[in-house]
């Protein structure tokens, strides 16, 4: 709707995760490395958490373009699935054909350990990845901690990447999982960007679609960081309804009512006054906190 209008050659605040429009903050590095390291280790899992609307799903999108072409990728997005309907999905995505009518776990467990050592004999690597992991059962975890019990002398034949939201710590911490969490060789923890973060991520998704920053005004990008808490999915959707009102309204620019109109539309008015008003707080705690310790170092001069 407003691309042409501000000279744009691709949306760059859509929300679907699109390696292209990935902003490697410091933190965002650190996420891919540790999931690219855990991949070159011998043991079986890495893990990558974060809040939701961080940008996990985008930064395993990276990982994947990063992955050798002898790699084999399994990749399930739907991980509320029983043992066996896990195993049997793990099948259709590595290529394995199956009799339906001897489905039980120790058939597809078979079949995906043979293929596995296919693979190795080919020279080919082999990972499933797992998005929304937290949803996974305790014993699908422990399913899949059994197929990563096929090794060489050097390295696990299976490598498999966990990537949820912050309950997939907690449900890895469950005595029964123990063992899982033990073979977990690299883990991340991938927290919301940072006021600066916030105006490079704007900017750096504006340049890919041929645009830049200005299309906000300064007040605007500071505005942002306090009302979106710093989360890239929000971000991209605040975004792309302002510079839809600003083309409504044939505005050059997207001045910061504009852009308070647009978050009051999509988060609603209490919650983008009451982010509104804890940052003013934290600020005034702040000063307050400053004068107490500067009253307290006068008096003991």
């Amino acid at each position: 709707m407003f691309l042409q209008y501000f000279g744009l050659t691709d949306n760059p605040f859509s929300i679907a995760p699109n390696p292209d429009y990935l902003y490697m903050s410091p933190r965002h590095k650190e996420a891919l490395a540790h999931l690219t390291f855990g991949l070159r280790e011998s043991g079986g899992f890495v893990m990558l958490t974060g809040e939701v609307g961080t940008g996990k799903t985008t930064v395993s999108r990276k990982l994947l373009q990063q992955l050798p072409d002898s790699t084999q990728v399994a990749m399930i997005l739907n991980p509320t699935l029983s043992a066996i309907e896990l195993l049997a999905t793990v099948c259709d995505e590595l290529n394995i054909e199956t009799d339906p009518n001897q489905a039980s776990l120790k058939y597809f467990t078979d079949k995906i350990l043979q293929k596995l050592a296919d693979n190795h004999n080919a020279g080919k690597n082999t990972v499933l990845m797992i998005d929304e992991a937290q949803h996974l059962l305790p014993e699908v975890l422990e399913q899949l901690r059994l197929l990563t019990n096929l090794e060489t002398n050097r390295e696990k034949l299976l490598k498999v990447v966990l990537i949820g939201q912050p309950e997939l710590q907690q449900l890895l911490k469950r005595n029964e999982l123990r063992q899982l969490a033990q073979r977990i060789t690299a883990r991340y923890h991938l927290l919301p960007l940072n006021a600066e973060e916030v105006k490079a991520y704007v900017n750096h998704r504006l340049s890919v679609a041929n645009g830049d920053i200005s299309v906000f005004s300064a007040a605007t990008v500071r505005t942002m960081y306090r009302v979106t808490a710093g989360i890239p999915r929000v971000i991209n959707l605040l975004c792309d309804r302002a510079m839809t009102l600003a083309f409504t309204q044939q505005k050059p620019v997207v001045k910061k009512h504009l852009f308070l109109a647009a978050a009051e539309q999509i988060l609603g008015e209490d919650v983008v006054q009451q982010r509104l008003r804890g940052r003013q707080t934290l600020i005034y705690a702040g000063i307050f906190l400053s004068a107490l310790v500067g009253g307290y170092l006068w008096g003991m001069a």
